[in-house]
């Protein structure tokens, strides 16, 4: 059937077309849980095994710890890990003693994380499914500490999301941001590091490299939202933040840790 001016009927496609629409998005979903899980599960064992995840680990709790104001206990100090994965990281900041949660937009990694703190009990950390940039029902000024490890490059609105950390930061709250400064999980970061430092150190940054080049080439593309300390500070100003400071980290320094502040 066509309508007067030719074109196809509404009625005679909405259906069809709502069907394909729903099973695309499930098989994408079914995807994006799939990638999830294994994700979770290889990166579990990769952050107890890989050097350059406890040097980054001990770098960023250092700052965490190192925000708290004087005569202030940990416990009362209430920090947001933005884009937690499975939430290695968040585990480290609550058994330091502080108040966590940890915030996660795939919803199969937050289950990770929550099966993980049952396991552990501990009464100071939660998990969360949401995006931040969305708002993720948090309020203004309610968190002392923001923390985001690698998750800004493939957020599809990373300057938003600085936004909203903003936000949710108390006056005179801090935030440590770590972001890729270019692609990292590819071979001529293994022949650099050859190299520089020999044959050990490359095959032991392969535990690394092979399951993040493969998550990389089957997620799903955004971005990837790679900055320099430049853009990276013009970014972080722009969000309304004080920079404090800016250090390489990470594989071959490819990462910019950013520590900053929301001033008074």
């Amino acid at each position: 059937m066509q309508t007067q001016t030719g074109a196809p009927a509404r009625g005679d496609t909405a259906a069809p077309e709502g069907f394909l629409g729903s099973l695309l998005g499930g098989v994408r979903w079914g995807v994006d849980r799939m990638l999830s899980v294994g994700y979770g599960l290889v990166y579990d064992y990769i952050y107890e095994q890989f050097g350059p995840y406890q040097q980054l680990q001990a770098e960023v709790l250092e700052l965490v710890t190192a925000s708290v104001p004087a005569a202030t206990l940990k416990r009362d100090v209430h920090v947001l890990d933005i884009g937690c994965g499975p939430g290695n990281f968040t585990f480290v900041v609550a058994e330091a003693g502080f108040n966590v949660i940890g915030l996660e937009s795939y919803a199969a990694l937050v289950e990770l994380a929550r099966e993980k703190r049952r396991a552990k009990r501990l009464a100071n950390l939660a998990f969360r499914h949401g995006d931040l940039a969305d708002g993720a029902g948090i309020r203004e000024a309610s968190f002392d500490e923001v923390v985001s490890i690698h998750s800004l490059y493939v957020h599809p609105q990373p300057e938003t999301l600085l936004k909203e950390a903003y936000r949710i930061l108390k006056p005179g709250g801090h935030a440590i941001f770590v972001n890729h400064t270019r692609q990292v999980a590819q071979w001529s970061t293994f022949n650099e590091i050859k190299r520089r430092d020999g044959i050990k150190p490359a095959l032991s940054s392969l535990l690394w490299l092979v399951p993040n080049s493969i998550f990389e080439a089957a997620r799903r593309r955004i971005g990837p939202h790679y900055w320099d300390e430049t853009r990276f500070a013009t970014n972080l100003r722009a969000a309304g933040f004080t920079v404090l400071q800016a250090r390489r980290t990470f594989i071959n320094g490819a990462s910019l840790l950013m520590w900053a502040r929301k001033d008074d």
